[in-house]
Order: structure tokens, then sequence, then C-alpha cells
């Protein structure tokens, strides 16, 4: 690299990545070991706002959880929606230094973005826990699906469609068109892959758990539940660019 490319580089913005990089790793790694004492700053937050849209009483175990008064249903430590945390955050702040790579970035980005990440990961948590509520009252079987596999399903599935909605409500100022937002709909959907599915497997959390079904089916789960909800805006992304052809073709 000459010396010209090297003053060239904004040293600055590459601290601020390796910060999210190493935010983002340190809070996965704090949370592989963490207790649900340790988690009360999200699970206590979680349980108000379940208990606000459920009318359930909560009541926390130490080093358990926060359980319903009728001992029913546990808010546990993997209830505490922290990969969500991640995926948000990082969703969020790698966006942000690409966009403004030409520009000068407060440090102040990172604690804010880190805050919003915060409160999208207690609005979804409390969507997600409130609907596996609901289906904790619900037959045992639930049509194909067993009630493990339903858990998984709606866990992803609320997950990643509020990873989803957080992006194209971040990205509404910059993005003018509804096309635009669309093509870009890519992006947290890598951030998620990169969260759910790359950590895991490059730290080695699934290495003794490659020979089990479950681990595979849980790949597949992760896999293909996203794109359930990217395909409709596909979709609608190509009849959207269809019809303004149609209307430029007419018009001329």
């Amino acid at each position: 690299m000459s010396g010209s490319m090297i003053r060239r580089v904004n040293w600055n913005r590459v601290a601020q990545l390796l910060v999210v990089l190493l935010v983002a790793l340190g809070l996965k790694q704090y949370y592989s070991t963490a207790s649900a004492n340790q988690l009360r700053w999200i699970l206590a937050p979680t349980a108000t706002l379940v208990a606000l849209v459920t009318g359930e009483s909560f009541q926390f175990e130490s080093y358990a959880g926060y359980i319903t008064s009728d001992h029913a249903f546990l808010i546990a430590p993997a209830c505490a929606g922290v990969n969500f945390l991640i995926a948000s955050f990082l969703m969020l702040a790698l966006r942000r230094l690409w966009l403004d790579r030409e520009a000068k970035i407060s440090w102040r980005f990172i604690p804010t973005t880190a805050f919003v990440a915060y409160l999208a990961t207690l609005a979804a948590n409390a969507v997600r826990i409130a609907i596996a509520i609901r289906l904790k009252r619900m037959p045992p079987q639930f049509g194909a699906f067993s009630p493990a596999e339903l858990h998984r399903l709606v866990g992803i599935f609320v997950y990643f469609g509020f990873l989803l909605l957080l992006f194209m409500v971040s990205e509404r100022g910059r993005t003018k068109t509804t096309s635009g937002l669309l093509s870009l709909a890519s992006f947290p959907l890598l951030v998620y892959y990169l969260t759910t599915l790359g950590i895991p497997l490059a730290n080695g959390a699934y290495r003794q758990q490659f020979a089990n079904s479950d681990f595979w089916q849980h790949f597949v789960f992760v896999l293909l539940t996203p794109l359930v909800l990217i395909l409709p805006l596909a979709v609608f992304r190509h009849f959207r660019t269809r019809q303004g052809l149609l209307t430029f073709a007419r018009n001329r």
C-alpha cells in the first residue's frame, strides 16, 4: 500500500468499526455464560411488557428467570433475546458506518445505536413471548408442527420480522422509494444469518452437534423461515417495477 493510500485511510472509522465488532462479540461471549440474575437488565423490562400485553403476573426466581404466578411459563435467559440485540446493533451500526463512510461520525452513534437496538429487542421479545404464552394454552400438536418446532418457527419469524421492520424504518429517511427499500432487504438477512448461524459455527458452539438431527432441523428453520418474509417483498417489488415500466411505456 502506497503512502498516499495510507493517508487516505479513515483511521477513526476503522476504530469505530473495530469497537462495534468488539462490542458485539463481547456481548455474545457475556450472554453465553450469563445467568438470569446477570440478565435482569433485559429480562425484567421484558417481563413487565409481557405482563402488560397478556395480563399475566410474573415474579423473579433467582438463577431461573421470571415465572408466571401459576408456574406455567418461565422467561429464562434463553428468552432474553440477546442474539436479536446483537443482530439489531450490528445491522444499524454497520449500515451507518457504510453509508456515511465519507463523513465524520461522532462516537456517540455507538451508544445511541445500542439503545435503539435495546428498545427494539424489548418490543420483539414481548411479542414473541406473548405469542408463546398463547401457544402454550393450545393443543399439544398444532398442524404439522410439534410444540418445540412451532416455538422455534414463531421465534425466528418474529425476530427476523422485527429486524426487517427496524431496518426499513431506519432506511426510510435515506431511501425515498419503496422499491429502493426492498432492494436493500438482503442486508438484514445477511446480518441475521451471521449472528444466528455464522458466529455460533465459527466459535464451535455446534461442533458437537453436527451429527445431531436437531441441529440440522434448527439450521433449516433459520435458513428458510426469513425467506418467507423476504419473498412477498420481492414479489411486491417485482410488480411495482413492472407497473412502473408499463406506465412509462404508455406515456411515451
